[in-house]
């Protein structure tokens, strides 16, 4: 019998008419999208059904908008299919915002609680570096010591002047992603083109996330959880700063606000679910992007992503 853990996608899976056919087919998932709506007061459904695109990729849109998908889809499988998590897996982890979809997914904080958590995130974010001076990169075909042999060779600009540019996620599968000043990434990609690199490339992102250039966003989200604390979850989760099994709240709650400024550790979160006994991981929301990296990773596991409900059908067979 395959040993589930459960994983939620983080910022980039999200596209326009994203949760639109779940919310024409299940009431679950209508109750979801409500309940996100009433909580911000904004109609973000309609942004996920239908954009426009430039509106939804802002990230405090982004953010509540990707947990609200995955816990709708969370929601129809255990009204359609008697899916409880409880039962169906031993983890549950998910990438930057996604590990705020994983700990309301396990009981550690209410949706609404998780909406209001992650709009603030998104607003926090955005407001710590101005626009266009940040930036982040992936380098493909790099490891760690790479890019971070890299990013220390990026750091003073031509002057002298030290400048940010750190490793932002450890995607595995030979993927690495950089985030800080914007003239520091754009240093780091070409210095990766005399490393043997495979390819670097500039993302299409808002701010530079998981850098220190975020510390601003960190202190907010620390003052948020005093008001906001989590809840000790039914089950554990991975952290994307730990890469360890976690239930302590107080814990949870600092490594949180960590993980605003830290590195993604998803290569070695997956590593650790399988340490823990995971077989099979299932991916809850938009994309198949973190499925896709488990087969990288954890080739010996097997991986589904569900999103539509012809995927999530298709899905109750493999639960």
């Amino acid at each position: 019998m395959p040993v589930h853990a459960f994983i939620f996608p983080g910022q980039g899976s999200q596209a326009v008419g994203m949760g639109r056919e779940l919310a024409v087919a299940f009431a679950a998932a209508r109750e979801v999208f409500q309940e996100v709506d009433d909580t911000l007061k904004q109609k973000l459904s309609k942004l996920m059904f239908e954009g426009p695109g430039e509106e939804l990729i802002l990230t405090e849109n982004t953010q509540p908008a990707l947990m609200a998908h995955s816990l709708a889809v969370l929601r129809v499988l255990e009204a359609e299919g008697g899916v409880d998590i409880k039962s169906r897996a031993i983890v549950a982890a998910g990438h930057s915002l996604g590990e705020y979809s994983a700990l309301c997914a396990v009981g550690a904080f209410s949706v609404a609680d998780t909406a209001r958590l992650l709009k603030l995130r998104g607003v926090a974010m955005q407001k710590a570096v101005p626009s266009g001076e940040g930036a982040m990169a992936a380098l493909l075909g790099a490891d760690m010591a790479q890019a971070e042999e890299i990013c220390a060779e990026a750091t003073l600009d031509p002057d002298g002047q030290k400048q940010v540019v750190e490793p932002a996620n450890d995607n595995g599968g030979g993927q690495v992603v950089i985030s800080g000043n914007r003239l520091a990434i754009e240093r780091a990609v070409e210095i990766s083109k005399t490393k043997g690199i495979r390819r670097a490339m500039l993302l299409p992102v808002s701010a530079p996330f998981h850098c220190s250039l975020m510390a601003p966003a960190a202190d907010a989200m620390a003052e948020a959880f005093e008001q906001t604390p989590p809840q000790t979850p039914f089950m554990p989760i991975v952290a994307n700063v730990s890469a360890a099994k976690e239930t302590d709240p107080a814990r949870i709650a600092n490594l949180l606000v960590r993980q605003v400024t830290a590195t993604v550790r998803w290569r070695e979160c997956v590593a650790a679910m399988v340490d823990l006994g995971a077989t099979s991981f299932i991916e809850l929301g938009a994309g198949k992007v973190l499925s896709g990296l488990v087969k990288r990773i954890a080739p010996d596991c097997t991986s589904a992503a569900a999103s539509t409900p012809a995927e999530i059908e298709a899905m109750l067979k493999v639960l």
